[in-house]
């Protein structure tokens, strides 16, 4: 999955604008552009689309926390240069104050079984022995159970 595919389910599943989504960049610390966001999301067909750095939707994510749960005493958090899904995943747990059990159900949600075993080497230190890097299919899923469960009445 690319980084624009995640902004765009996020922004479908929670019903944000391009001015909430310009708001929640900048309550994790950066400034955006409204032809910015909306290049972002754009198809990626679309001449005018642009791809959205690792910093970029790390900057969102952690705008997502701060929406979610509310700001920490002290400085916002520094976004990551990097990401890989399960840093991906683990923001998407905090911003939505999720257990492993939540997360376990929503991927049931949508047909995709995994066990609590799995799902917390996931949420590991990349070099324990029991990390495993989390999928792009098992992302999308989570994603797709997301919107089911947070957009009921529009997730096919």
């Amino acid at each position: 999955m690319t980084n624009n595919d995640i902004a765009r389910s996020l922004r479908y599943t929670f019903d944000f604008n391009d001015f909430t989504v310009i708001e929640i960049i900048k309550s994790g610390g950066e400034t955006v552009s409204r032809e910015l966001v909306a290049n972002w999301l754009k198809r990626d067909d679309d001449p005018e689309f642009e791809e959205m750095y690792d910093k970029e939707l790390a900057t969102f994510l952690n705008g997502f926390i701060i929406l979610k749960r509310g700001k920490k005493d002290g400085e916002v958090p520094v976004a990551e240069k990097r990401l890989n899904n399960n840093i991906i995943l683990r923001k998407l747990k905090i911003a939505l104050n999720l257990r492993d059990e939540d997360i376990l159900q929503i991927l049931e949600s949508v047909d995709r079984k995994i066990s609590k075993h799995e799902l917390s080497a996931f949420f590991r230190k990349p070099g324990q022995a029991q990390f495993r890097p989390c999928k792009d299919q098992i992302l999308r899923n989570f994603l797709k159970g997301l919107q089911e469960k947070y957009r009921p009445s529009t997730a096919s």
